[in-house]
């Protein structure tokens, strides 16, 4: 069991333990870009968000989402509020039996949240058989996890690459695409066919995106919905529960409610 204390490094590659869980509660935190060599790593907070980057998605994370990250993949974490950091590494060769190589982000029922509090919480000594049992259980709750879709591309072209990193380090809203264009040189043809190229979508879209992601995170965060459409530009309350039920299928409220 390892308590990180805001901003104390920890090295999970430089640890032998086939299984390493740690805790933390932070505020304003940014991971830098980074990778595990010889770890798999589960993210998760049971309160609080995060958002991960990797070379070319973007991953929000509430607390009924995790994220397994396989070892080798670069990726950042960030976030912006109080978080209940929730971490587990697992060595690489032990994980490859139960998961595939790739990332995936993964539904939260109660029960896992359960499991992971416990393996975040207990000694990196052997296992006992208690803990092998409940090791067993977790697999097998991982294995029939639903996979969550709701993640944004990244565009990998220079200019704009840096530029969305700085908007998610300093939390601003992404310009419309005229101002884009005027801030980058270039003209808005180009931009919507470097993202068309790049994530799929125009750059409109992606930015639809952007703040259906940056709502999820403000709502997690205890944002009314009068706030959250105010800080993401939306003309009225009601135009920003029309969006977000266009997007996920529910009000906010009703999103926020099916995921405790």
């Amino acid at each position: 069991m390892a308590i990180l204390k805001q901003n104390e490094e920890f090295d999970a590659d430089a640890l032998k333990e086939k299984i390493i869980g740690i805790a933390s509660d932070m505020v304003m935190h940014d991971s830098g870009f980074h990778n595990h060599k010889t770890k798999a790593q589960l993210l998760y907070a049971p309160s609080g968000c995060m958002t991960v980057t990797t070379s070319d998605h973007q991953f929000i994370l509430p607390p009924f989402r995790m994220l397994w990250i396989p070892a080798n993949e670069t990726h950042r974490v960030n976030f912006r509020n109080v978080v209940a950091y929730r971490s587990i590494y697992f060595d690489s060769e032990y994980a490859e039996k139960y998961m595939s190589s790739s990332l995936k982000v993964l539904h939260v029922n109660a029960l896992l949240k359960e499991i992971i509090e416990r393996i975040c919480f207990w000694e990196w000594a052997s296992l006992n058989t208690t803990q092998k049992n409940l090791l067993n259980v977790f697999w097998d709750e991982i294995g029939k996890a639903p996979e969550e879709r709701l993640e944004l591309k990244m565009p990998i072209d220079r200019r704009f690459k840096k530029m969305v990193e700085e908007w998610t380090i300093r939390n601003s809203m992404p310009p419309m695409l005229k101002k884009l264009a005027e801030e980058t040189g270039a003209v808005e043809k180009t931009i919507t066919r470097i993202f068309k190229k790049e994530t799929h979508l125009s750059y409109q879209e992606w930015r639809q995106q952007w703040r259906l992601q940056r709502s999820i995170e403000l709502l997690v965060d205890g944002n009314s919905i009068g706030e959250v459409s105010h800080i993401l530009d939306f003309s009225s309350d009601s135009a920003f529960i029309e969006f977000f039920k266009k997007h996920t299928g529910s009000t906010p409220l009703q999103y926020l409610m099916k995921n405790e």
